[in-house]
């Protein structure tokens, strides 16, 4: 579910006080993500401007997966969720990059997935989260699905300026 803050959604779109996405690439370590100390991995970001993009993304997440250990259900639930959310910055804005991240954080890990594109923006968000809607030639179950694989899922999109998504899944005890 969606954080009550999240109803209503600021101008322009950042998430925890990201800007946009540096060029495709590796960056320096980053955080763990988890408010507090312990390493996060390296951050590969990954263009999504093809569908070859795409192929190339699911590789990647699936092999963060791993790396990370999760479990069979839970690789193929993240694949799953990064392959919709980057097909939906490819078809609604035109292309976008996906921040891939292994967490770690005491005896936690997860994979954080950030999607960002500088696309129209969702224009009603409650919708776009309602199974059957859609503005493109889908069927409607991308960004409702996605969140329903990820639990903790934020968007933050403004009309014009783009969205931003980001995913976090931790490795199920």
């Amino acid at each position: 579910m969606r954080a009550a803050d999240d109803a209503v959604l600021p101008p322009p779109a950042t998430v925890d006080g990201c800007g946009p996405p540096p060029a495709p690439g590796r960056t320096a370590p980053a955080g763990d993500g988890a408010g507090g100390p312990g390493t996060g991995g390296e951050v590969v970001h990954h263009p999504v401007n093809s569908e070859e993009d795409l192929v190339r993304l699911r590789h990647a997440v699936r092999a963060a997966t791993l790396q990370a250990e999760f479990s069979l259900v839970d690789q193929t639930r993240v694949v799953t969720a990064a392959s919709e959310l980057a097909r939906n910055a490819f078809v609604h804005a035109g292309g976008g990059t996906v921040a891939i991240e292994v967490l770690r954080h005491s005896d936690r890990r997860g994979l954080r997935l950030t999607v960002t594109d500088q696309g129209p923006g969702i224009s009603d968000l409650d919708a776009a989260f309602t199974d059957g809607f859609t503005t493109g030639p889908g069927l409607g179950h991308g960004l409702g699905g996605a969140r329903r694989l990820m639990p903790d899922f934020h968007v933050r999109t403004a009309e014009r300026e783009g969205t931003t998504v980001t995913a976090t899944r931790w490795v199920s005890p």
